[in-house]
């Protein structure tokens, strides 16, 4: 199966959902265009409170679409845009990518990974439950965030439903994502 683009979503102002729309132009060193998290500094408001000046290593969130059926399966139905995402993919591995690596969504737009989205108390609000549905324990005890990825756009373009993903690995040793 070709790693797609599912669905993708914006929101002009800090909600947790995002509506899905039928394409989204992401800006080189901002974010999807029309979105309450673009920017090139922190536009979260709870790390805005921290410190406006730091860099907006969140710009584009990611999704994979198999969460969705994990978590139905789990007696939450959710879909894309339900989860605060931008854009949600089918057949990558999104949260086994390292930093630094390169996502190319349809023709144009160059996405680089840049760390796990952290998972935070408005997902209950939203689901009763969920939060703890999207964290894991892995093999080792080790917390696992389902939650998806987060990005920054190195090269714009429009996306839309069914565009192709291409993966492109930087170059070893690879470091695994941390929340951001």
């Amino acid at each position: 199966m070709t790693a797609h683009v599912v669905a993708v979503c914006r929101d002009g102002e800090h909600r947790f959902s995002k509506a899905p729309t039928p394409e989204i132009t992401l800006l080189a060193g901002l974010g999807v265009a029309g979105d309450a998290h673009s920017g090139v500094t922190v536009q979260h408001r709870s790390r805005v409170a921290v410190d406006p000046t730091r860099p907006n290593l969140r710009q584009v969130h990611l999704i994979h679409a198999e969460l969705f059926e994990e978590l139905a399966g789990q007696g939450f139905p959710v879909g894309p845009g339900d989860l605060g995402e931008n854009v949600a993919t089918r057949g990558v591995s999104l949260l086994d990518l390292p930093r630094r690596a390169l996502l190319r969504l349809g023709a144009d737009a160059v996405l680089e990974v840049t760390g796990l989205r952290n998972p935070c108390r408005q997902i209950d609000a939203f689901r009763p439950g969920l939060l703890k549905a999207v964290l894991g324990k892995g093999p080792g005890g080790e917390l696992i965030r389902k939650a998806g990825i987060m990005t920054v756009v190195r090269v714009g373009g429009v996306v839309r439903p069914g565009d192709t993903i291409r993966v492109d690995l930087p170059q070893g040793p690879h470091r695994p994502l941390e929340r951001v």
